[in-house]
Parts: structure tokens; sequence; C-alpha cells
């Protein structure tokens, strides 16, 4: 994270693959240079000490304490590699206790929708489809509402336009588009992230970024132009409609993750956690840690076995075997503390 004009950023340096095409090489290293990778001492956590970012759960109600206790169907952080984003960047990390102390924005009576906006064209076929990660988000997020809004074309996107010098591609300017969302929030919103498929850069000396955000002013934009296949000329299959889904939404629903205060996760293998490159998103669940679900909790207030069979039923329509399985599993077990 740093701080600039807009409030608290966060932004989001993902290497391209490793298998290197021709242009990949200076991306590669443009990108570890502008992201100033170095290796960082990283130390994994106990299971006393990952119990103890939970917080005290023995005076919640049964099905409460279960959903917030380890009781080892969650993944400890693994020792990350230099590449990795633990690896290279060093995080204080934020137990349950010290995200409450830091009194988190959170939704009430008027803020209290989430807001998706895409802007410029979404290829069929290449694109995520947008229903289904509203239909994601409003399960990630239950029971708020989620409300995809109108697709905004090109032409009417007011940010700097310039071509990758690699790539040869059209990217954005993100600060450009962060301004632009500030006066376009809804006054019932909560937060607002535009998501598109066009690349974005956040300054001319960088190479590109994935995403900006400004959480105190709740909006953001991310682009998912580089989670198809095709950008690294890689071949398509059967399996990219789902890759590139499951990708966009884990990028959407982190993101969301941040706007209400929740910081990268270091205990376990999270949804929150910070993710480097493209191996490393793709080997990140998509569930919470018994610490991140908590703080939601604490923002939103959920039914935690209702959440868990909203995510199930859009796993099982979607063909996400193994996450439809862990999250049936854990809505069984919280229904049936007592």
């Amino acid at each position: 994270m740093g701080r600039c004009g807009v409030g608290w950023l966060e932004m989001r340096f993902p290497f391209v693959r490793m298998k290197l095409v021709p242009w990949a090489m200076p991306l590669l290293v443009a990108v570890i240079t502008v992201a100033g990778v170095a290796m960082a001492e990283f130390k994994v956590f106990t299971k006393e000490q990952r119990h103890a970012a939970i917080g005290a759960v023995s005076g919640l109600k049964p099905p409460l304490r279960r959903a917030f206790s380890d009781a080892g169907q969650f993944e400890a952080k693994k020792d990350p590699t230099g590449l990795d984003w633990l690896g290279a960047h060093e995080e204080p990390g934020q137990t349950f206790d010290q995200y409450v102390a830091s009194r988190p924005n959170l939704p009430g009576s008027v803020r209290k929708k989430l807001y998706v906006l895409p802007i410029g064209s979404f290829e069929k076929g290449v694109a995520p489809d947008l229903e289904k990660l509203k239909a994601y988000t409003a399960a990630y997020y239950h029971p708020m509402v989620v409300e995809m809004l109108p697709v905004v074309a090109d032409a009417e996107v007011p940010a700097k336009v310039r071509s990758n010098s690699l790539t040869k591609r059209k990217q954005w300017l993100t600060t450009d588009i962060l301004g632009w969302l500030m006066r376009r929030l809804p006054a019932d919103a909560y937060a607002m992230i535009a998501v598109t498929m066009t690349d974005l850069y956040p300054d001319e000396s960088w190479n590109f970024v994935f995403g900006m955000a400004s959480f105190k002013e709740r909006v953001g934009v991310f682009s998912f132009a580089r989670y198809h296949p095709s950008w690294t000329f890689d071949p398509v299959d059967d399996g990219t409609e789902k890759l590139v889904l499951g990708r966009a939404a884990k990028v959407l629903t982190h993101e969301m993750g941040h706007m209400f205060g929740i910081h990268h996760c270091i205990h376990y293998e999270c949804n929150m956690g910070g993710v480097n490159h493209l191996e490393e998103a793709d080997a990140t669940p998509m569930h919470l840690c018994p610490v991140c679900l908590r703080k939601l909790y604490h923002a939103v207030r959920f039914d935690p076995a209702e959440r868990y069979e909203a995510l199930a039923e859009f796993y099982r329509e979607n063909g996400f075997k193994d996450e439809e399985k862990w999250v049936a599993k854990e809505a069984a077990a919280v229904r049936e503390a007592k």
C-alpha cells in the first residue's frame, strides 16, 4: 500500500506467466523493477498464533463459534518463494482485534449497496460473464445487495489512452478513471468497482497495473485483460471459460474485501492474501479464512450457513466442484453446531 492524493491505494502487480513469450522478458523485468521486488522475510505463524488472530470465540453462539474456528479445514499460510507476494513484500498483517480497533468504514442504513460498473468492450468468449460475476459477488457478500450497472462504452470513458510500448495494446490511465468514479458514486453505494477488459497503467513510468482503488473514497478499477490465456498467446481449451471466471471472481471479491477495511491476509491461505503472479493467484483459494471471515461478519452480519449455501449453489451451477464440496461441508457443520 502507499499514500497518494486519493487516499489509501492498493495496486496489484501479478507477473506474466513464467512461460515467457518473446516480448514478455522485458515486461517481467519492468514489473519487478516497478514493484520494488526484493526478498522479504516471512515467518510462518504457529497454530496458536493463527488461532489468536481469529480472536476469542468462546462467547459466541455455537454456529458462529464453529464458523470462525479452525478445526483443520483451513490451510496455514505457506512459506513463500521469492516471487510470491510475501516473498517480495513485507506485510504487518491484521488480526481480528486489530481490524475492530481500526474502526473501519462499514455499511449503514443509507450506504448499503455494492455497485459493479463495467467499462469498455466485453468480448464474448474472452471476458468473464458479467451476470455470473454479479451472482458470485452477491453470494460472497450475502446479504448485501449487488447491482451491476449498464456497460459504459469506450468512447464515454474520460481517461487518457496510450499504447503499451511492449504489448502495443491499448491502456487507460487509472487515476483518471478513479476521479471519474468518485463523481459517479451513487448516494446509496457502500462501494463501487469498475471492471474492464482494457489494460491499465497508473503512471507514465509504469508498464501496467492490474488495478487501483481508493479505499477512502470507496471506488476502484480493475482489469481482467491479462487473465485470459490469449494475452500470453497460450492455447484456449474447454476449461478456459471457468478459468477466467474463477480468476475474475477472486479479484473482484478480494478488492471488495479491501473496501471493508480488510487488509491482506498473512495467517492462512485465503482469498484476501496478496498475489504477485498468476500462478500464485490460481493457487489461492476462493474462500475466506476464519480471521477474514470474522472481519466480514463484523461488517455485514450474515448467516454463515446461508452464505456458504449461496456460494455452493453458484459453484454447482458453474462447475467449481472442489469449491462446492468445501463450502457445502462447512455449511452443514455450521448448521449442526450445538
